[in-house]
């Protein structure tokens, strides 16, 4: 995987080809639009991006920033990012796909706030996955509750 990564990053538009790379890619890159969405990237929603993809795919340090700056490159050409949610439905089970939306919710409150941008992206990514309403937000929940953050706002 680490040399697929590095080859992303140095070959630019070449996309992920297949398997679990292409799921980690995509995800990725789901959580780096959800990101950069509101028009900053900051450094919290970085960190947060990595270490949720250390977490999630059981990545050192390395392996994670570059999964993140292949994320970032395929979030900021991608006019089709949503497509990947079609590899996650298909591929993902409800369990995990409700933890995605977690993932997402982290990255959305990892500055603080939650953009009303974020909140829409969620509520169509969740869609895209069939994740209910519900079940999105009793996940958001769970968020704030890790986060120790106190409104939903």
């Amino acid at each position: 995987m680490f040399d697929r990564l590095k080859a992303w990053l140095t070959e630019g538009d070449r996309q992920a080809s297949g398997g679990a790379d292409e799921l980690r890619l995509g995800v990725a890159a789901l959580l780096m639009e959800a990101a950069r969405i509101d028009g900053r990237l900051d450094s919290a929603e970085r960190a947060a991006v990595r270490r949720l993809l250390q977490q999630r795919f059981a990545l050192g340090d390395e392996a994670a920033s570059l999964l993140a700056e292949a994320a970032e490159r395929q979030a900021e050409r991608s006019t089709q990012l949503f497509g990947m949610t079609r590899l996650i439905n298909d591929r993902f089970s409800l369990a995990r796909r409700i933890e995605l939306i977690e993932m997402l919710w982290e990255v959305a409150y990892a500055d603080g706030t939650l953009d009303p941008l974020e909140d829409a992206m969620l509520r169509r990514v969740a869609g895209l996955v069939d994740v209910s309403d519900h079940e999105r937000g009793e996940a958001r929940q769970r968020v704030l509750r890790r986060l120790g953050i106190d409104r939903a706002g």
